[in-house]
């Protein structure tokens, strides 16, 4: 195993927050090119994890020409051909950050005149730790309960023809150094990093294997 292999490893097993499920009022799912996350969400409710699904997400840089509708349409499908019904599904196909999926679903809930006290976030293993701290920080009833999960695979077996483990590296190394500088900006709750975990990052960096345009 290489040392770019290892640090990567490393850095995604950090990501995965690996928490224990229990049933919630509603599963609220993160939206992206990786379908396998709606997979992972519609698993969930056939499993009795939540009342009903939400799919929130517009067009992003990485899923732009892959679905012809807003990840949320195209995720909600996903759903749809998986046997949960269609009054089951909620789609918000607006939000295009995490900060829009907290805000534009909160606004719909409430149009809807929903209210649910705890989710299942359902998201891409290496978005998992980002996604629970930005939720718990900006959902706005504080006293609403988070667990998060993804679909359920290691660093060895999560890359594809759709999520090339170059690009994942250097998103995740990306979405490292937000997990490190977005509480001071309000955006997500503080978590530690451990000190093993940022010399991975730095060296992954040093050695190329990062993107400018995915750090903060």
């Amino acid at each position: 195993m290489d040392q770019s292999y290892a640090d990567a490893a490393l850095i995604y097993n950090y990501h995965c927050m690996h928490m224990t499920l229990k049933p919630a009022d509603a599963i609220f799912t993160l939206c992206s090119l990786d379908i396998r996350v709606a997979e992972r969400a519609a698993q969930l409710f056939h499993e009795g994890y939540g009342e009903y699904i939400i799919f929130s997400g517009n067009v992003g840089a990485l899923s732009a020409g892959r679905f012809a509708e807003p990840e949320a349409e195209a995720f909600a499908a996903v759903a749809r051909r998986m046997g949960v019904p269609i009054d089951k599904i909620i789609v918000e196909p607006r939000a295009t950050n995490t900060g829009e999926n907290v805000r534009f679903t909160y606004a719909l809930l409430q149009e809807k005149g929903l209210a649910p006290k705890s989710f299942v976030l359902v998201q891409k293993p290496y978005m998992e730790r980002r996604t629970y701290a930005t939720f718990v920080k900006q959902w706005p009833d504080p006293t609403t309960e988070f667990s998060v999960t993804s679909p359920p695979m290691g660093w060895d077996e999560y890359p594809d023809a759709d999520n090339p483990r170059e690009l994942v590296t250097s998103i995740m190394v990306g979405d490292l150094a937000r997990i490190r500088d977005y509480p001071a900006k309000g955006f997500q709750i503080e978590q530690e990093i451990p000190d093993e975990v940022w010399a991975a990052a730095e060296r992954l960096i040093a050695a190329g294997r990062v993107q400018e345009k995915h750090l903060p």
